[in-house]
């Protein structure tokens, strides 16, 4: 028998929030634990190794479907991994394209801030290239 687990030893466990856990219960993202005789969720070792895979996911930034879609495949391990792939490649462009609006931000930026006279605040080019043109 596997050790029972209490959602604040889970949390713990995983560096997740009780809410964020409550919130997977909720959304069918973590099965839903046994209760105790005291009426409290216990979690076991499955419960901890679903919720490290979910947690690793999203700290690579899959959205919840991706998440909820490479798990799915997980559970299939006789599957083909070619969705696996799919996703995954998705992502990395995603990623790619990410890093290149985040590349063409921090020119633009460095544009503004080489621009700046260092005056008054009343004559800054990066407070008047955010402030809406009205």
């Amino acid at each position: 028998m596997s050790e029972k687990l209490t959602i604040g030893k889970l949390a713990g466990a995983t560096g997740t929030k009780v809410q964020t856990i409550r919130y997977y219960e909720q959304i069918g993202l973590l099965p839903t634990p046994a209760r105790s005789a005291a009426n409290y969720r216990s979690y076991e070792t499955a419960h901890l190794r679903r919720l490290s895979f979910i947690r690793r996911a999203r700290d690579l930034g899959f959205s919840i479907d991706q998440v909820r879609e490479l798990m799915g495949l997980a559970d299939r391990r006789d599957q083909s991994c070619i969705a696996v792939d799919v996703i995954a490649n998705q992502h990395r462009d995603a990623i790619t394209q990410k890093i290149a609006d985040l590349t063409a931000l921090a020119a633009e930026l460095d544009v503004l801030i080489d621009s700046c006279s260092r005056n008054t605040v009343a004559d800054c080019r990066i407070i008047e290239a955010l402030a809406p043109s009205v």
